[in-house]
């Protein structure tokens, strides 16, 4: 029963391991000729399922920390292992979507099957901001209640929105998505607030008072509204309006970690 929170901690990781097999199917067609016909076989860019699938390490990655506080099976081994998982569902999965989308955005140009290797690679500085992340809060005592920095799994799932998102019937949206300078602006912006010590709400209740829990409540309204009206759109929304409650945020901020690994690491690292 104790290693229940780990196994789903590394169905966190597999999730993210599908997701990135899926997002490198980027879309092909083969054709194949002989003397008097022509075949063709198309095989679909499925970078949108991969996203999927990051979604749902998002919520195994709440489960393990959820089944370690109800079985008490915290422990030193579950951080590292959600430390690990997460850095690849939320760290390499999604600068791989980056990648694709930087590519795709330059695919559209003349010459774009040209680009140079040199224009795509920033995709990862949001990766190395991840792994700068998850460093950081491993070492930190001061991270309960309140978060220095965007969570990993807010900016992972910020990014995996993105494909999902090119699915709209609104060519305005799908053409912001590829391009390569709104591209470009997402990653320095979400690594910068990833890496940085501004203060960040952590979706955890001391009590389920309105009084104290204003802004969480009202980030959980905003949200409900937002994924009815907008659907995937709703999640660069809900992103935006957590960064910004964040900042009117007064829970004290340096809260002595209690005990480390699943129980303060679930969702939120």
């Amino acid at each position: 029963m104790k290693q229940i929170p780990n196994l789903f901690t590394l169905l966190n990781l597999i999730f993210g391991c599908i997701a990135i097999v899926y997002i490198l199917q980027t879309g092909e067609t083969i054709a194949q000729l002989d003397e008097n016909t022509v075949m063709y076989w198309v095989l679909p860019e499925k970078m949108g399922i991969g996203a999927l699938f990051l979604f749902a390490a998002a919520v195994v990655d709440f489960l393990d920390g959820f089944l370690a506080r109800l079985l008490k099976a915290s422990s030193g081994m579950g951080e590292q292992l959600d430390s690990l998982s997460d850095m690849v569902s939320f760290g390499v999965a999604p600068g791989v979507i980056l990648y694709q989308l930087l590519r795709m955005s330059y695919t559209k140009q003349d010459n774009g099957l040209d680009v140079t290797i040199m224009a795509l690679l920033p995709a990862f500085i949001f990766t190395a901001a991840v792994a700068w992340r998850l460093a950081k809060f491993n070492i930190s005592t001061t991270q309960k209640y309140n978060f220095e920095g965007v969570p990993s799994p807010a900016g992972g799932l910020l990014i995996a929105s993105l494909p999902l998102a090119l699915h709209y019937d609104n060519e305005s949206v799908r053409e912001l998505i590829i391009n390569r300078w709104f591209l470009y602006g997402i990653i320095l912006l979400v690594s910068y607030l990833m890496v940085s010590n501004h203060s960040m709400m952590a979706m955890k209740f001391k009590d389920y008072s309105f009084r104290n829990n204003k802004l969480k409540f009202l980030l959980a309204g905003i949200s409900l509204v937002a994924i009815i009206l907008l659907k995937w759109l709703a999640v660069p929304v809900i992103f935006v309006i957590y960064v910004l409650l964040s900042l009117f945020n007064k829970e004290p901020h340096a809260v002595a970690v209690a005990a480390p690994g699943h129980e303060e690491k679930d969702i939120t690292v």
